[in-house]
């Protein structure tokens, strides 16, 4: 079973953290404030789970959650992910992240502008469109009715292999949207974009969603938007 090291210990970082744990996988979990700030995560978690520096979860992790204010991804050595598959659950926003100018201007994507600073990673997008609150409850069995589909992007077969097993395990299907440069998609406030797993926007309503109805969104999307 995989190591999933996690370099983010928000509300998806966390709750990723947990569904990992439940399904069987060891998690290494890190943050900006130290590992002796997630002793009541990992206590909570239980054993498969340690508290660990950045650069120790970027090195023990088989698979990679980059699950960080976008603003602060080139604050991370580049190298520090080579030959890794990552994940990257990044958003834009601007009012917290800065003005980045490869974006405003559509010249890359989020993901490609995290897998530019990783040169050396294998990066796939996921997570990104969901609220924390939605992914922890979704989830199902493999095979369940209303079990729930979640999207990907990215640019390397074997690594979006890697990150689709890692979904099913956790509980979800998995819809694959295309390279990196097409998950502008679901990028914030496309139609894609969180509200979609949700009633009205409202979190406290969650709703599945299938790979049809994700296409639909999908195609809704206008890059004129940020």
């Amino acid at each position: 079973m995989s190591i999933i090291g996690i370099i983010g210990s928000g509300n998806i970082g966390s709750v990723l953290a947990r569904l990992a744990v439940d399904a069987g996988y060891d998690v290494v979990i890190a943050n900006s404030r130290g590992p002796e700030s997630l002793a009541g995560l990992v206590e909570e978690l239980g054993p498969r789970a340690r508290a660990a520096t950045t650069a120790e979860a970027a090195a023990a992790g088989d698979l990679v959650v980059v699950t960080i204010p976008l603003g602060r991804v080139p604050e991370l050595p580049a190298q520090s992910l080579d030959g890794k598959v990552v994940i990257d659950t990044c958003n834009y926003y601007p009012e917290r992240d800065g003005d980045i100018a490869v974006l405003d201007s559509h010249e890359l994507t989020t993901s490609e502008f995290v897998q530019r600073h990783f040169a050396g990673a294998r990066v796939v997008k996921a997570f990104n469109n969901i609220f924390a609150q939605n992914l922890g409850e979704l989830q199902r069995p493999a095979g369940a009715p209303d079990r729930a589909t979640l999207t990907i992007a990215g640019d390397d077969e074997a690594a979006e292999r890697v990150v689709t097993e890692f979904i099913e395990a956790i509980g979800y299907d998995v819809f694959d949207t295309g390279p990196l440069a097409e998950s502008w998609r679901f990028q914030r406030d496309q139609p894609a974009y969180a509200g979609v797993y949700t009633e009205s926007g409202d979190p406290a309503e969650p709703r599945r969603r299938t790979p049809d109805e994700l296409r639909a969104r999908l195609d809704q999307a206008d890059r004129s938007i940020r």
